[in-house]
């Protein structure tokens, strides 16, 4: 599974938080790691240099195997819940689409031949 870190211009995009966020996201999504082929994980600050509740957001996408590209997005007051938040929100996602997907299609019920 190949991760690809990108921050705005607002957010250092140093490597400390890069080797985080990676980190998190390999952990988090590991039992996925067969069917995602990449994640981009994209972290931004929507105020800019003022403060404010839930201003730091986290978009991700993964590529999956064969499949339309599934995103998630999360907002918090620190980039390191919003990775966490957005990590988790994309774990379940990926199962919720595979699960779909392995689980046969419903027959429809017989009908009452009274």
């Amino acid at each position: 599974m190949q991760i690809q870190i990108n921050t705005d211009h607002h957010i250092e995009g140093h490597e400390a938080l890069a080797a985080w966020a990676t980190g998190e996201v390999k952990s988090g999504l590991s039992r996925f790691s067969a069917s995602v082929t990449r994640v981009e994980v994209h972290l931004s600050d929507e105020n800019g240099h003022k403060s404010g509740p839930d201003d730091k957001r986290c978009v991700m996408e993964a590529r999956v195997h064969g499949r339309q590209p599934l995103a998630v997005t999360h907002n918090a007051p620190s980039l390191y819940l919003t990775v966490t938040g957005a990590t988790e929100k994309l774990s379940r996602l990926i199962d919720s689409t595979l699960g779909r997907a392995a689980r046969p299609a419903a027959l429809p019920e017989p009908l009452n031949q009274n």
